[in-house]
Parts: C-alpha cells; sequence; structure tokens
C-alpha cells in the first residue's frame, strides 16, 4: 500500500474543463488532492469537490515553488493551458492563444518542473497535444516527428516539443499525454472531430491513470479514427478512449 505521502497529488490547472474532472477522479480513488487555479472566483468549486485549492500563477516562481513544496506531492500532474472559454474555441482570438500556450508549455512547464524537482517529486504527468505531427504515414505512432517547420503550427509543435523535452528529462518519471481534439461536456465540441478525437472525461482518464501505471514516455491519446495509434497507451496505461465519468 503507498504510504501517505503519496496519497497526495497536486494537480496544476485544476479548474479547467479536464482538470475539474481529473480531480473527481482522483477523489473517487482516495487521493488527496491540492489544486492550482488562478482564480480566486473558482477556488470555491474546487473545494466543493474535495479540492484543496491553492491560487498561483505559474509565472510566480515563488510562490509556485511554496505552494508545491507545502503540499508535498509524490505526483504532480501538469493541465495547464490559456485558450478561450467556451462555447467554442473563437478562431479570432485563437492566434493570440497559440502564443499564451506556448509561452505556458515552455516557461511555465519550466517553472513546474523546477517547483517539483524542489519537493522530491517522483512522477509528473503532463498534457501534450497529438495534432502537431509533421505530414506522414499514418496513424502516426509516437515515434513520429512533430511540424515543427509549418508556418501555422510551427509555433505550438516547437512548445510542445519543449514541455516535452522538459518533462522527460526531469530528475523524476515524465509521462507525456499527447491529447487527440477535445470534445464533450464543458469543450464547447458536442460531436467527435476528425483526425484523433478524445471525449474529455477519456482525456481525465489518462491523466488518472498514468498516476500509477506505465513507463515513462509519451502516449497518444486519442479515438482511433486512423489519425493516431493508441496501442501504446491501451497497452501499457490500460486506458480505452471509450470511458465515461459516469462508469465510476
Amino acid at each position: 500500500m503507498p504510504g501517505e505521502r503519496n496519497r497526495r497529488i497536486l494537480v496544476a490547472g485544476a479548474s479547467g474543463v479536464i482538470g475539474r474532472k481529473l480531480c473527481r477522479l482522483l477523489i473517487h480513488d482516495g487521493w488527496s488532492v491540492v489544486g492550482t487555479t488562478r482564480s480566486v472566483e473558482k477556488a470555491p468549486t474546487l473545494r466543493d469537490i474535495g479540492v484543496e485549492p491553492a491560487i498561483v500563477d505559474v509565472f510566480d516562481e515563488a510562490l509556485l515553488l511554496q505552494i508545491v513544496h507545502k503540499a508535498q506531492p509524490d505526483t504532480v500532474i501538469h493541465q495547464l493551458t490559456d485558450l478561450p472559454p467556451p462555447p467554442a474555441l473563437d478562431p479570432a482570438k485563437m492566434a493570440e492563444a497559440r502564443v499564451r500556450n506556448a509561452r505556458i508549455r515552455e516557461i511555465g512547464t519550466r517553472n513546474l518542473v523546477a517547483a517539483a524537482q524542489a519537493a522530491g517529486v517522483k512522477r509528473m504527468v503532463a498534457q501534450s497535444i497529438a495534432f502537431v505531427y509533421a505530414p506522414g504515414p499514418t496513424p502516426y505512432r509516437e515515434d513520429a516527428p512533430l511540424n515543427l517547420d509549418d508556418p501555422d503550427f510551427g509555433l505550438t509543435a516547437r512548445a510542445v516539443a519543449s514541455l516535452e523535452r522538459q518533462v522527460l528529462s526531469g530528475p523524476f518519471e515524465g509521462i507525456v499525454l499527447r491529447y487527440g481534439k477535445l470534445y464533450g461536456p464543458g469543450t464547447g465540441f458536442d460531436r467527435p472531430p476528425s483526425g484523433g478525437p478524445l471525449h474529455v472525461d477519456a482525456a481525465a482518464d489518462a491523466a488518472r491513470l498514468a498516476v500509477t501505471r506505465g513507463k515513462a514516455g509519451i502516449y497518444n491519446i486519442a479515438e482511433d479514427d486512423g489519425a493516431v495509434s493508441n496501442n501504446k497507451a491501451a497497452r501499457l496505461l490500460g486506458w480505452h478512449p471509450g470511458f465515461r465519468a459516469d462508469e465510476i
């Protein structure tokens, strides 16, 4: 049985659409969860589902270090993003959002990794994306190259590569989950899109499973529509894209 300390998890980005579902799953499994959010207004919602909220911006290095040290988690889960709110991802706002997300993936990840290292964290699970692969044979496997030089997606792909490199080279077991294109409650998309869709509940479940399963490395997390291979996640994490939160 795990010791008392490693029953604690810190979820960075706990108030996001995946974060909230993930926290419920973790609490259901018996974990003590500290969840970060930038918003004071969102703290009561986290508290209501059993999460200990921590108000911090990932770019505030000193405060982030204090919070992670105080939490003393065995595992940190990185679910930080900065996207336009639902009901849909407004195309007019996405250019700025890509820049903000790139900053989170590069600098925010650097700060979170440093805080996790200082706190002696044993495992980090990080959200990445599975739709910036370079054109090539499908379904894409985890060893396929990213589209780093694409004029439209290059900024995102390079930031993704930075996030993944930092997590995988950290002094802990680093697991990267390359999520497909989200749909489901809270995402603004009711139906699965083409090119590797992923229901938000199944995304949260992948992070829950990765806390205790799988070796360090990268895992595609998407439905099998021919675009992305999820064989590795199914085999090593026991993940299934059909999971829905009402199953617990």
